[in-house]
């Protein structure tokens, strides 16, 4: 049986316990390999190794640091094929999705490499004469870094490049499901070149080892992807601490479809967002928001094109919808479609566990689509997590955006609409940090920032020049060259 070890300061090592828990393939339960599993002494180790080689890679220039990114692009673009189906095989994700999201780190990885030669800060006008004064970013020390099974190697790209490129060292905790692609990523960093002790995988709970990473002195930051939940318990512990955190967290993304929508379109957007991985995405569709007198014509077209979407190993190029990530997510998502039902919901489609067709040893639910929902439900306002829409009827676009501000979150949302005003009226009052016009509520591109809004997270972003915020601190300097003292605001009115 294959084991997934730890690297920590440039070795594979098995973790201090000596145990180890099975990844499961989700579309059929075999047991794919072994993960060790860590504790506090695995995190001790990895953050010294961390430390240790921040204090050197630091002083490298940056252009220079961004040579390994470089590498490690071009050898995620050779290994794309193989990684997207590592990714597949242990998180479920049809392979075209798996594909999508390689290419995704690929993206990262030349992007961030090019702000090797930016990292820009500002020279500005001195107020006194014979003074010069300007800003630059500086790299804060270790990076903590706490990633999800769903996007497993796109938001590890999205949070380790520029925290590298930026002058940090980094200690990572990927989800204990989806280890395999975490493994073949740092032997990319690794044979890329990059300094040992600079990436440190340490695998396990996090109640084990993201407790540790939050709790350690050693550790500068955390930026954590995940549930509001832990988000937040990270949140109020890590600030205690004075430390920083990166938060994203949940979403209820909705689409907004007005009567004058392309209605064929809006429906391939509503198929692609709530059921694209099998609605485990943070910026999954979970509502509709659809004007009342095109709404049974949207319910009709779905209804029509849901059959359509076949379900199976996501290894099978056929297929459109895979398997949720285990049994108790199963299980998470039957429960609130049994809650929607008692809420008065209507059922349209699906709302089962899928068992037919030889699905019964995955985690398979079926597409489920519910109608007359209204926002007060509870599977309106929270997030599920799995393969359900809603569809909610309204009266006007400015009803539509009071529903889709409703909810806690604010993530992504999207609107289909023909008329130009309409849609600058709801980019301007949609309350999300992703809003998308005539597409779904997925599709970021890693030049732009990633997050949101409300509980969704905490103000930071991923993706873009402004994750770089995250992992640098600004540092103002001032140089006189008068040979007096000069007081500021004192000395020059």
């Amino acid at each position: 049986m294959k084991k997934i070890l730890n690297f920590i300061n440039g070795e594979w090592c098995e973790s201090s316990t000596g145990k180890y828990t099975p990844v499961l393939n989700p579309a059929n339960g075999k047991v794919l390999a072994e993960v060790t599993q860590s504790t506090k002494e695995d995190v001790d180790r990895a953050v010294q190794a961390a430390k240790n080689a921040q204090k050197s890679w630091r002083l490298v220039p940056a252009p220079e640091r961004a040579e390994v990114l470089y590498k490690v692009g071009f050898l995620l673009k050779e290994r794309k094929e193989s990684l997207a189906q590592i990714l597949t095989s242990e998180m479920g994700k049809v392979i075209d999705e798996a594909r999508g999201e390689v290419q995704e780190a690929i993206d990262m990885a030349f992007y961030m490499a090019g702000e090797g030669r930016r990292l820009f800060g500002d020279t500005v006008p001195s107020e006194l004469r014979n003074k010069f004064a300007m800003s630059v970013r500086v790299p804060i020390g270790v990076a903590g870094l706490i990633t999800p099974w769903n996007f497993p190697i796109a938001i590890a790209s999205w949070k380790s490049l520029p925290a590298l490129v930026s002058g940090n060292a980094v200690v990572w905790k990927p989800a204990t499901e989806t280890p395999m692609i975490a493994e073949e990523f740092v032997k990319i960093y690794e044979e890329a070149g990059l300094p040992k002790g600079l990436i440190n995988l340490v695998h396990g709970s996090g109640s084990e080892v993201g407790n540790a990473m939050v709790e350690h002195p050693g550790i500068d930051l955390i930026s954590f992807t995940g549930s509001n939940e832990v988000g937040k318990a990270i949140n109020g512990r890590a600030g205690a601490l004075l430390k920083r955190t990166s938060l994203e967290m949940g979403g209820k993304n909705a689409i907004t479809v007005l009567e004058d929508a392309d209605l064929d379109l809006a429906v391939e957007g509503i198929l692609w967002g709530a059921f694209g991985t099998s609605g485990q995405r943070c910026t999954a569709t979970s509502r509709v928001l659809v004007h009342e007198s095109v709404k049974k014509v949207i319910e009709d077209k779905l209804l029509a094109r849901i059959g359509e979407l076949k379900m199976g190993d996501g290894l099978d190029e056929t297929v459109k919808v895979g398997p949720v990530i285990n049994r108790s997510s199963l299980e998470q998502i039957d429960e609130f479609v049994k809650i929607g039902l008692e809420e008065g919901a209507k059922l349209l489609a699906g709302g089962k566990i899928a068992t037919e067709n030889g699905l019964d040893s995955g985690n398979f639910y079926l597409p489920t689509i519910f109608t007359d929902v209204t926002e007060d439900m509870r599977i309106a306002k929270e997030e599920i997590f799995g393969p359900v829409v809603s569809i909610i009827s309204v009266k006007s676009l400015e009803e539509a955006i009071e529903v889709n501000n409703s909810v806690e979150f604010g993530l992504s949302s999207a609107i289909y609409t023909a008329d130009v005003n309409r849609a600058f009226q709801a980019m301007r009052d949609l309350d999300t940090g992703l809003i998308y016009v005539n597409a779904g509520t997925s599709g970021a591109e890693i030049h732009l920032p990633f997050g949101g809004t409300k509980g969704t997270g905490n103000g930071h972003r991923d993706s873009g020049v402004a994750s770089l915020d995250v992992y640098t601190e600004w540092k103002s300097i001032y140089v006189d060259y008068s040979g007096k003292l000069q007081r500021a605001q004192i000395d020059n009115y």
